[in-house]
């Protein structure tokens, strides 16, 4: 019963070559990657790590997690037998049964357990790959090898096991059947006399599954068996709601049109895909019928680093574009500008790869490099350029939404808030409404505040998300001038895409503001009682909420919109069936605000029609982006008893008598 080693060895040593040139030629390539630092606050990366790789959070937020973490934990625990099998098939007298039987018993127990029910987890996984596969390309003969093997890995640890069972005295026979019980009932399915010949089959079947297995996947895309855990470790701490700065030198290309322009850690994220399927699954772009996926970016990227990766070394001219219509491999630009830049991939990712930045880059590429774009965007750019803000309005209509009351400009020495209007509060005939009864709200507070008045410029959001990078970082440093002249220390914003960007983005341009979004300072203002309402805003009628993406994902704002209608109202908003971090986006982030939709169904209805499940007779938003894009939908709905407030509104409906 005993191995080969003199067969054995051999293989073993072979498959090792083939597992190490495998990974270190994939691996290998990551280097080609521009330097970016994510070795900082190790002792935080751990942590997280422990949680998300290992702990495997993300995974089991997902009805199908568990199977994944039986799956995943059984590899982690069956290490122990499998590195045993190997250095007993090298050198036999190296065995378990040499240890303590205070360590041995209960190990085996749990060995013989654990095997089970990764066996279990390994049909389930299969049948749902026949029967609802997480997507359509899931179901490949790829998927059902590797399954296939694991499987037979299992059954092979149990038929050596069984083998040994039905050679055992009656004494070791009842040990056997108290602590490897599944291993047992193996053993009696067929007579003693067999148990050489099972010992052997299953021997070399676990031999040639083990083997296969370790050849195979440097390979295929279950190489994030090796690179996960480390990107889960490699993560961004800090939200990645942003991007970095370009250095505007003369001939340079900029944005990321080339793999290797991407960094070392964005290549780790190709190889670090599951290909899972969860981040098209809750992609707006993918789920309304439009060409982005995010999965096949990643998938394209790696694709494209594996084909180029060689030349690329060289310094030769890569064969496969990263951007164009050249089929796998190449990302087509219809689906980098679908992007709404809504995070949902990222939030849903169980191993955080961060697929928008990586389409932002693209992006960037476009624009400033090969100056290509959607026609639609160009009067967008010449209005920012020329006027700050979108539609070209002068900058001198900026302070006609107050013409009729009193409004102070911003003063250092008397003034505690500045107000950011921004330029949807200052110029959309909607959103000027917001504006003036926030301003009302916060002189009902006593709150101390001023405009910038026709200073004041457009944050750049939308050029920022949109790859125009040089007018956007033309204007950040404007207004970042603006600002450290003035004093400004503390902003509120109406605006999600302007609090996101004050807040985060013009750190990098050294402007440290103290930003808050109006419904945080709406909550706090009502909750320490400086905000006081005579009245309950109850003729809002039954109120749904629609979380901001750039509020919600973006900036972790979730409970203080809600919080706000709850004080306002006396009761909490209902929720739609995609809330919090699993909202469903408007449409209109990442400038599609300003783009028409081609292909698919439109992302607002789908948001308007699922608003309208709830039966609401307000639906309320705190950002005016998706304000628009509500009473757009909800007129081609025909939805016309349905209202859509934002939630300074519905505040200062409270001080309105019904």
């Amino acid at each position: 019963m005993t191995p080969n080693p003199t067969i054995f060895t051999p293989l073993l040593i072979a498959s090792l070559a083939v597992f190490a040139w495998g990974c270190w030629k994939r691996l290998s390539l990551i280097s080609l990657g521009k330097p970016e630092n994510r070795f900082d606050n190790i002792g935080a990366r751990v942590g997280e790590m422990l949680m998300y790789a290992f702990g495997q959070k993300r995974v089991l937020a997902k009805p199908f997690g568990i199977n994944h973490f039986i799956i995943f934990w059984s590899f982690i625990i069956l290490l122990i037998a499998n590195i045993e099998f190997i250095l007993h098939g090298v050198f036999p007298w190296i065995s378990l049964t040499k240890l303590p039987d205070g360590i041995l018993l209960p190990l085996l127990l749990l060995l013989d357990i654990v095997s089970l029910l990764a066996l279990a987890a390994v049909v389930v996984a299969a049948v749902r790959r026949v029967i609802s596969p997480p997507y359509p390309e899931a179901r490949t003969i790829e998927a059902f090898f590797i399954l296939s093997l694991i499987g037979l890995l299992m059954l092979a640890y149990f038929g050596i096991n069984a083998a040994k069972i039905s050679r055992m005295q009656e004494g070791a026979l009842a040990i056997a059947k108290t602590w490897m019980p599944v291993s047992s009932v193996v053993s009696g399915m067929f007579a003693p006399a067999a148990g050489a010949t099972v010992y052997s089959i299953s021997w070399w079947a676990h031999a040639f599954a083990l083997l296969a297995f370790m050849c195979y996947l440097p390979h295929s895309k279950h190489m994030h068996i090796l690179t996960a855990i480390p990107n889960c470790f490699f993560r961004r701490l800090e939200k990645p709601n942003t991007l970095q700065r370009e250095d505007f030198i003369i001939g340079n290309t900029f944005g990321v049109g080339q793999v290797d322009r991407y960094s070392w850690k964005d290549l780790l994220d190709s190889f670090s895909c599951t290909e899972c399927g969860r981040c098209q699954k809750v992609c707006p772009a993918s789920i309304t019928g439009k060409p982005l996926n995010p999965r096949a970016v990643i998938h394209d990227i790696k694709v494209n680093l594996l084909e180029n990766g060689s030349l690329l070394k060289k310094n030769e001219k890569s064969l496969i574009p990263l951007i164009g219509e050249q089929g796998e491999g190449s990302v087509s630009e219809e689906s980098i500008w679908g992007c709404t830049t809504c995070g949902a991939c990222m939030e849903a990712c169980p191993v955080f790869i961060e697929q928008m930045p990586k389409i932002l880059q693209m992006r960037r590429h476009l624009v400033e490099t090969d100056a290509r774009f959607p026609e639609e965007l160009l009067s967008l750019f010449e209005n920012m350029e020329g006027r700050s803000n979108p539609w070209g309005i002068a900058p001198s209509e900026r302070t006609k939404w107050c013409a009729q009351i009193d409004v102070k400009t911003f003063d250092k020495n008397s003034t505690e808030y500045l107000l950011y209007v921004g330029c949807a509060g200052s110029f959309d005939s909607r959103n000027k409404l917001v504006t003036l009864a926030l301003t009302q709200l916060l002189d009902k507070a006593g709150i101390s505040w001023g405009i910038l008045g026709k200073d004041e410029k457009c944050c750049g959001d939308s050029l920022r998300r949109l790859g125009n990078e040089l007018v956007f970082d033309k204007m950040a440093k404007e207004n970042v001038q603006i600002f450290k002249e003035k004093g400004i220390k503390k902003v509120i914003t109406q605006c999600p895409h302007c609090f996101t960007t004050l807040k985060n983005d013009y750190r990098q341009y050294g402007l440290e503001l103290e930003v808050i979004h109006h419904s945080e300072l709406l909550r706090n203002l009502i909750q320490d009682g400086l905000l006081k309402l005579p009245y309950l805003a109850a003729g809002m009628g039954q109120m749904v909420y629609h979380d901001s993406c750039y509020l919600g994902r973006h900036n972790d704002v979730y409970e203080a919109p809600r919080e706000v209608i709850s004080l306002a109202t006396g009761q909490k908003p209902h929720e739609m069936r995609r809330h919090h971090e699993k909202s469903f986006c408007c449409g209109a982030g990442g400038g599609r605000m300003w783009m028409e939709e081609h292909s698919g169904d439109r992302i607002n209805l789908v948001r308007v029609k699922e608003a309208l499940e709830e039966k609401p007779d307000t639906i309320c938003v705190s950002c005016p982006y998706c304000m628009t894009m509500f009473e757009d939908g909800l007129k081609d709905v025909q939805a016309g008893a349905t209202r859509v407030k934002d939630i300074a509104e519905v505040v200062a409906e409270g001080f309105r008598p019904d």
